[in-house]
């Protein structure tokens, strides 16, 4: 299971603003991810939103315009499951670099919560739902606030 070995990071987010933007394919996943980002914002203390997209790839230009917009962190939370064609290759990468490089211009960290999944059961197992192993939304929150707070220590 690819969370061996994770950090616990417990952040004090408030004072901070997080914007969540999420794709609403998959929606018993992307429930499960948005409410653990949700929850993981609120026991931060963050203040927080959630903006719904069509899909994955639509993540890149709503993440990149709020954080052209002022966010302290944006988090990007969407389901990519292998299918028969190079479609998935394509969409993952698009999406990785797209969120990579909204994060490097506008120094401005990204949750990466995009789970890119061989079938739905992964997905599932990664949810943050009653009986998943992982909650890879809350996962995604913590992270982007520790990395807001780092990089405010820092300037």
């Amino acid at each position: 299971m690819s969370g061996d070995g994770a950090p616990a990071i417990q952040v004090d987010g408030r004072g901070l603003t997080v914007e969540i933007v999420a794709s609403r394919w998959h929606t018993d996943v992307m429930d499960g991810l948005v409410d653990g980002a949700v929850r993981a914002a609120q026991a931060a203390g963050a203040r927080h939103r959630v903006t719904r997209v069509a899909g994955a790839f639509e993540l890149t230009v709503v993440a990149e315009h709020l954080a052209r917009r002022g966010a302290d962190a944006v988090v990007a939370l969407g389901v990519v499951v292998q299918g028969e064609t190079p479609h998935f290759e394509y969409v993952c990468e698009s999406v990785t670099m797209g969120l990579t490089e909204v994060a490097r211009t506008h120094g401005v960290p990204v949750g990466f919560g995009v789970l890119t999944v061989d079938d739905v059961q992964q997905a599932l197992d990664r949810a943050g739902l009653e009986g998943s192993k992982e909650d890879k939304g809350a996962e995604a929150v913590e992270a982007a606030l520790d990395t807001a707070l780092t990089l405010r220590a820092l300037t």
